[in-house]
């Protein structure tokens, strides 16, 4: 809208509003507005009622405290459950509309009557927070029966309610005529008609709905030890920059424990307490280092993240990230495992293989691939292939498929990073195979290294050309 239209505005108004009050004989239409401010005002009338506040969502509850205890035979008594989640809070209900007092009924427009605000929506109840853990170091199993402990999880909040929506205003006057005239006054072309208007009811508000209730908390955990000394740290994962696993050794450690059932019938009768539980075993500690037999140096390979992780067999994993394929061999003697990186290629090196040349006819046609990033030595490829073929005669529709299925390793040469594929050896009819017949020819190659698999799909189409002459 321009400016000096928008400055007119509310002088038009003024003028629409104030014809509206003539005469019926004197009425006049007055035009449409294209502004949305102007809809607002003229379409209705007063206010509607604003929505209701949401109610807040009520806050968790704290976890119980987790404690480590050595016992000797006397009474403990240990209070570690968790706190309640408070109560969301309710919505506030929708305000009332300001249904206030509907104007003279000769306004040349329909109307519509406020709507009633909506009520908020109820807060969520926050969750109940859980009980503690406790560890207890032992000597004498039986000393754990003098052992009262309460790790309950608290109980969760109650969801808030919605506030309640109010009600839309009604029309005092659902129907009106105004008489409209158009032309001069005495002339010819001077017609009135009446037309009919109407006022529709405002909408009700919509209630806002109930908050969820918040989740209880569970129950605390027991772990038992058969020892006079606190368990030591463990270290059970490292995640290093592969730049950094060279000539650097890492030392691994994991506390192992076996899971039981009947915490309760450990302690004093009334425990409260979740009825699995776990058992020390042993401690275990490996050192690991890497060797880097690979011809790239690892610095070649950035900074990405691998990750160490000692199992409870004793053995490291080492996981390396999926941007980089490795093969390698893994050594284990007195707490060290080596892992030997014979080779390393990155995963965008894998695919890259290229049609290089399409020659030859009959039983001595095939189709060389060249592996751009040279990797081929130490990346294992199988092929498949799809073979279509239609005479040039009848143009590049209506392939029909001759062979479809894997090409036997014997039937695939290597030369350092060059394949070279026997297709006229498949058994694919002799006349899809003499010069001048249009094919259409997928390859897909399945590269492999190690644990690791990737597919390449290669294409070709094109006419089988007479052999020249050596």
């Amino acid at each position: 809208m321009h400016n000096g239209f928008r400055s007119k505005l509310p002088l038009l108004l003024t003028f629409c509003l104030f014809t509206s009050f003539l005469p019926a004989s004197s009425a006049v239409l007055c035009p449409a507005v294209a502004s949305d401010e102007y809809y607002k005002v003229a379409r209705n009338y007063s206010r509607d009622g604003r929505a209701g506040t949401d109610g807040r969502s009520g806050r968790d509850g704290g976890s119980g405290e987790n404690q480590n205890i050595f016992v000797n035979g006397s009474p403990v008594n240990l209070d570690l459950s968790g706190k309640d989640g408070e109560d969301g809070e309710d919505g506030e209900h929708g305000d009332r509309p300001d249904c206030g007092s509907q104007r003279d009924n000769r306004i040349s427009h329909d109307i519509s009557a406020p709507d009633g605000g909506n009520g908020g929506n109820g807060g969520k109840g926050g969750n109940g927070g859980n009980g503690g853990s406790l560890t207890v170091y032992y000597t004498n199993l039986a000393d754990l029966r003098n052992i009262s402990v309460r790790a309950t999880g608290g109980q969760s909040g109650r969801g808030g309610r919605g506030g309640k929506g109010t009600e839309g205003c009604n029309c005092h006057r659902r129907r009106w005529e105004v008489k409209i005239c158009k032309g001069t006054p005495g002339s010819p072309d001077y017609k009135c008609t009446d037309k009919v208007y109407r006022c529709s009811d405002g909408s009700d508000g919509r209630d806002g709905s109930d908050g969820s209730d918040g989740s209880p908390g569970r129950l605390g955990t027991l772990s038992i030890v058969k020892s006079k000394e606190a368990l030591a740290a463990d270290t059970p994962t490292v995640q290093v920059g592969i730049s950094e696993l060279t000539n650097k050794q890492f030392n691994l450690s994991k506390n192992k424990w076996n899971q039981r059932i009947g915490a309760a019938s450990l302690l004093a009768p009334g425990a409260a307490i979740a009825d699995d539980y776990l058992e020390f075993e042993q401690r275990l500690e490996e050192a690991f280092q890497v060797v880097w037999q690979e011809k790239q140096p690892i610095t070649s390979f950035g900074n990405q993240v691998v990750k160490l992780n000692l199992t409870d067999n004793k053995e490291v994993e080492i996981n390396f990230p999926e941007e980089l394929w490795v093969d390698g061999n893994t050594k284990s003697q007195a707490n060290l495992t080596t892992f030997t990186v014979n080779h390393a290629i990155a995963k965008k090196d894998v695919t890259r293989l290229a049609v290089a040349e399409f020659a030859d006819a009959g039983q001595n046609l095939n189709l060389k691939i060249v592996d751009l990033a040279a990797k081929s030595d130490i990346i294992n490829t199988q092929f498949r292939v799809k073979f279509r073929a239609q005479d040039s005669l009848q143009g590049f529709s209506g392939y029909k498929t001759e062979y479809e299925g894997d090409i036997p390793n014997e039937l695939v040469t290597r030369d350092y990073n060059r394949f070279t594929l026997a297709l006229g050896k498949l058994k694919i009819p002799d006349e899809a195979l003499r010069p001048g017949v249009n094919v259409d020819i997928e390859v897909v190659a399945t590269r492999s290294l190690g644990t690791r698999s990737a597919k390449q799909t290669i294409s070709w189409q094109g006419a089988i050309r007479k052999p020249v002459n050596k």
